[in-house]
């Protein structure tokens, strides 16, 4: 947690680190899915300097969406997961493809 942060976002991460390490992941990765949840929050609500695209235009926050598009989740990862990968990855035509194109074009 940043060293400015609120308590109400010190109890957020807490509560956000003890559920994972209740539903069995590793304590690292507890720690991670936390600090990531309550980043998110803190760049919607404005409490952060900077913000990605990403976490200003999802329409649900990550509170609501309790995971549901987590990458190990049933629908897998989002398209803009997608489309960052192919990113990093130089898969060409990435900009005009749909999910499912995205995901063969990285192998998924």
């Amino acid at each position: 947690m940043p060293a400015v942060s609120s308590s109400k976002r010190e109890r957020q991460y807490e509560h956000i680190k003890e559920s994972a390490k209740k539903r069995g992941t590793s304590t690292e990765r507890a720690k991670e899915i936390a600090a990531r949840t309550v980043n998110k929050e803190r760049a919607r609500s404005g409490e952060s300097k900077t913000a990605s695209p990403a976490s200003l235009r999802d329409p649900k926050s990550a509170s609501e969406r309790g995971g549901e598009r987590s990458r190990s989740g049933a629908k897998g990862p989002t398209k803009d997961q997608l489309y960052e990968e192919a990113k990093r990855r130089h898969v060409d035509g990435r900009s005009s493809m749909n999910k499912e194109q995205l995901r063969k074009a990285l192998g998924r």
